[in-house]
């Protein structure tokens, strides 16, 4: 559909969390009509409601959204609302505003490119197949396939689920024998999932902005916990700007460019997730994303960079045909986040006074900072003092369950 140019766009944004407030403000800045759909367990969260010009609430689990009915009730929206673009906002969104843009014939990733950035089985296909280093792995489908795989590729492997966010239902997986009773365990939905092997290394992000198939911006940054560790083992998530002009980070770059060419990312930001093996040295692809980092990433980007990965990401959404869009003008700072369960509901950071903190997280039972400098040595040496604090006056740890939010 081609936009009546009289009139403003009309952008249909899904979050079934609440998520993506800048994303909201700066497709309105544009001077787009804004509706959005979300839960109605968010309804009273504090979205940006001048922002916003509608809203919709889908009753019930906000992770089992019916896509059938959702597709029903928005084009009964469609009776009345033109709409225009369709951007889902959370990664459990990302095949729900597919479905709608095929149905809708709105532009924008339909159902098959959607799979290349929500199914981990696709990714790492697409992946392998366009030349690109992945830790070996194999569909959980056809038994025999399987047994092959767990004599020729040594354990520990990982069980995970094709389509969840995050560490969500991943299982470490140590011998053969613990791996079939786990298989048959799922039932006719084995083949949701994927084995693949553990690869201890140091795992990295890459946080972009694409426009045109060209990555016009990109930050890398290592996590110092692992996401899975964090989400399984219940420590304190950190992660890091790696240091500019590295090999690391030219490596990072080079492979994050490869990836977003191979899965076809045309316009838009993305999250993606690499590994340094500890055994050769080499990175491999672990998973990619066509959204905005969760857990603060864009926060920190913005600190060490000065570039809003939402804001962006809306600029480019809300371009009409023939506008052009203009990547921003990044500063090459260093930035680090850490964010830990707190015992406390409300707790004081404030002690926490160094200069380098910009942002304080503000969050019932959680404490973060992100920290900000020009030195990459100052930002590390704050985050392990501020781990050691963070222990003694914070930390609390709840296992995540299979089935809780990324």
């Amino acid at each position: 559909m081609t936009p009546d140019s009289t009139r403003p766009l009309t952008v249909l944004c899904i979050a079934s969390y609440f998520k993506g407030g800048a994303f909201l403000e700066e497709c309105k800045r544009q001077g787009c009509r804004v509706l959005l759909i979300t839960s109605d367990k968010s309804e009273h969260d504090p979205w940006p409601w001048d922002s916003i010009d509608d809203a919709f609430y889908v009753p019930g689990d906000r992770d089992r959204w019916d896509v059938g009915d959702l597709v029903k009730s928005v084009s009964y929206l469609a009776r009345t609302e033109a709409v225009d673009r369709i951007v889902p906002l959370d990664d459990f969104d990302v095949e729900k505003g597919a479905a709608l843009r095929e149905h809708l014939r709105v532009p924008g990733m339909g159902d098959t490119r959607t799979r290349y950035f929500r199914d981990k089985l696709a990714m790492r296909v697409q992946a392998r197949d366009e030349g690109i280093p992945v830790p070996p792995f194999v569909h959980v489908l056809n038994h025999a396939r399987i047994h092959a795989y767990t004599q020729e590729v040594p354990a520990p492997w990982v069980l995970k689920p094709r389509s969840q966010a995050s560490a969500m239902g991943i299982k470490k997986v140590h011998t053969a024998d613990q791996l079939w009773p786990m298989i048959e365990e799922l039932g006719d939905d084995q083949s949701f999932y994927v084995l693949e092997r553990f690869v201890p290394g140091d795992i990295y992000h890459v946080d972009s902005v694409v426009y045109n198939h060209e990555v016009v911006f990109a930050r890398a940054n290592r996590y110092i916990d692992t996401p899975m560790s964090v989400a399984q083992d219940g420590g304190i998530f950190r992660s890091q700007t790696v240091v500019h002009g590295s090999e690391e980070e030219e490596a990072l770059l080079a492979m994050n460019a490869q990836v977003m060419q191979a899965m076809g990312l045309w316009r838009g930001v993305s999250h993606t997730e690499f590994i340094r093996a500890h055994e050769d040295g080499q990175f491999y692809f672990l998973e990619t994303s066509a959204r905005v980092g969760g857990a603060n990433i864009a926060e920190m980007v913005e600190a060490s960079s000065g570039v809003n990965l939402w804001q962006e990401w809306a600029r480019i959404e809300t371009l009409r045909p023939g506008q052009a869009y203009q990547p921003p003008q990044a500063r090459h700072d260093y930035a680090g986040i850490i964010v830990s369960l707190a015992r406390q509901e409300a707790p004081d950071t404030s002690g926490y006074n160094d200069p380098e903190v910009v942002w304080r997280m503000d969050k019932k039972n959680h404490a973060g900072l992100i920290v900000q400098s020009d030195q990459h040595e100052r930002v590390g040496a704050l985050l392990e003092d501020y781990t050691r604090r963070f222990y003694a006056d914070f930390h609390a740890s709840v296992p995540l369950g299979d089935s809780a939010p990324g």
